[in-house]
């Protein structure tokens, strides 16, 4: 698998691109500056196959609409962050109002799979930060897009609309099931991996 994380906008949110297959490769969150995410893939030759929401916050999705106007795909997000995603309130200047996409995919839900370009992960919904916040676990790559679920040393705030310190607790306790060796690509900031989380993130204690 190779793997590409591009840092966005005023709050830095990472942008991932992974890929087995250059003709479909997996997309996660276009929050902003379309023209340095369409840069990347067009230097890398990649087509996109799937574009991943991990969750609804403008800085992860604004972008999206416009990315899709050069490589169509379907949009997967979890249904229950769809009706803050495409709101008024879900802006903030200077990221832009995002319209639902027409190829908006809601039916994947917690346990479920998606393959693409010969690479399948696994949906694990972790609400907390969001309601349909989500992690995407390529199981047998030992890797994990956690969106803003969980970071290095710490997770994702809670007192947004729609966060939820019970959720979280409950979502933490599900990842935490997973094995050490599992690596983590976070919503903003560095790598991790799970045994690193486990052993001085204090909110996996």
């Amino acid at each position: 698998m190779n793997k590409l994380i591009i840092p966005l906008g005023i709050y830095e949110a990472n942008c991932v691109i992974l890929w087995q297959d250059p003709k479909q490769a997996w997309l996660f969150d276009p929050g902003y500056e379309a023209i340095t995410i369409l840069a990347a893939l067009k230097k890398e030759n990649l087509q996109v196959g799937a574009i991943v929401l991990t969750h609804a916050h403008f800085d992860h999705i604004s972008e999206v609409n416009d990315v899709l106007a050069h490589y169509p795909a379907p949009v997967y997000l979890h249904a229950d962050d769809v009706p803050m995603a495409f709101s008024p309130m879900n802006q903030m200047p200077p990221y832009t109002s995002t319209k639902r996409p027409a190829s908006l995919d809601t039916s994947k839900g917690d346990g479920d799979t998606l393959t693409c370009g010969g690479l399948t992960a696994t949906f694990i919904h972790t609400p907390g930060h969001t309601p349909g916040s989500w992690c995407t676990y390529f199981t047998s790559e030992d890797l994990m897009v956690t969106g803003d679920t969980l970071f290095e040393g710490s997770i994702g705030r809670t007192d947004f609309p729609g966060g939820s310190m019970e959720d979280m607790g409950k979502s933490l306790r599900k990842l935490k099931q997973l094995p050490d060796a599992v690596r983590i690509i976070c919503g903003h900031g560095s790598d991790s991996t799970l045994a690193q989380e486990k052993k001085t993130n204090p909110y996996f204690s």
